[in-house]
């Protein structure tokens, strides 16, 4: 069975989206070379990419252009290679490269692509695809980066949870430029 992974990004307090719905927060500092050299070793993890339409726009919007390619040439080149479902009841086409869209039945689905052969699958961003699968117990393991920010308000990863989760920490790492890796499993995984 294919694994699947969160890695999201959230403020020091808890959001990860601003009360615009953006995530600009979380590339603040890009001056780390340790924290550069652990972006650029995640984009070779994993096989598929999972997202919601919001992120799927976004990061097909910028993983595409030339400004990706020339800045962050590795992760640009991954990102893109990348085979990418985005789950979407209002998109009509996903024209990103290696991109399937999938407007059913969200957690059938990904119980579905976990059951398929291939590599583990990932999630990134996609707020609430992410608390959705959470409520199914799908998630296999949440990579999360705390960002050294206050938002004041906005979205929480896990807004609509309506059942308690609780989690076990696999591991931790520290960058110096103040962000903290956390990772997380479910202490119980698969129950939906």
């Amino acid at each position: 069975m294919r694994k699947l992974s969160v890695f999201d990004q959230v403020s020091l307090d808890g959001f990860f989206a601003d009360a615009n719905g953006e995530m600009n927060f979380a590339h603040k500092d890009d001056r780390d070379p340790e924290w550069n050299t652990f972006v650029s070793g995640n984009a070779s993890g994993g096989d598929t990419l999972l997202f919601g339409r919001i992120t799927y726009q976004m990061m097909a919007g910028f993983w595409s252009s030339p400004l990706a390619a020339e800045t962050m040439p590795v992760v640009a080149e991954r990102m893109n290679a990348l085979s990418k479902v985005v789950f979407s009841r209002t998109l009509r086409e996903a024209s990103w490269k290696n991109t399937k869209l999938i407007d059913g039945d969200l957690a059938g689905e990904v119980r579905k692509l976990k059951n398929e052969a291939g590599g583990d699958l990932t999630i990134l961003g996609s707020g609430s695809i992410v608390a959705q699968l959470t409520q199914h117990g799908l998630i296999d393991e949440y990579m999360i980066v705390v960002v050294p920010v206050v938002l004041g308000s906005g979205r929480t990863l896990f807004e609509g949870v309506a059942r308690n989760v609780a989690m076990r920490l696999t591991g931790s790492r520290v960058f110096n430029n103040g962000n903290v890796v956390l990772t997380y499993v479910p202490c119980t995984v698969g129950n939906g």
